[in-house]
């Protein structure tokens, strides 16, 4: 996945101001406590954050973004 599609994908499902707190603020268990941003820098694959981010929140995030 793309650092585009995943943003537009977070984005969509949170908002766009929710989104960027989230991940700048909200440590995610399955990135090793890392937050969002942490993982991108850090080099976790987009996709796999991504997975992280729907295991933490599975009734806040579209099936069609899933």
């Amino acid at each position: 996945m793309r650092l585009t599609d995943f943003w537009t994908r977070l984005e969509e499902a949170f908002g766009p101001v929710y989104a960027r707190s989230m991940a700048a603020d909200h440590s995610f268990a399955g990135l090793g406590d890392r937050t969002i941003d942490k993982a991108i820098a850090d080099g976790i694959e987009t996709a796999t954050i991504w997975r992280a981010v729907v295991a933490a929140y599975p009734d806040r995030v579209p099936s069609r973004l899933r």
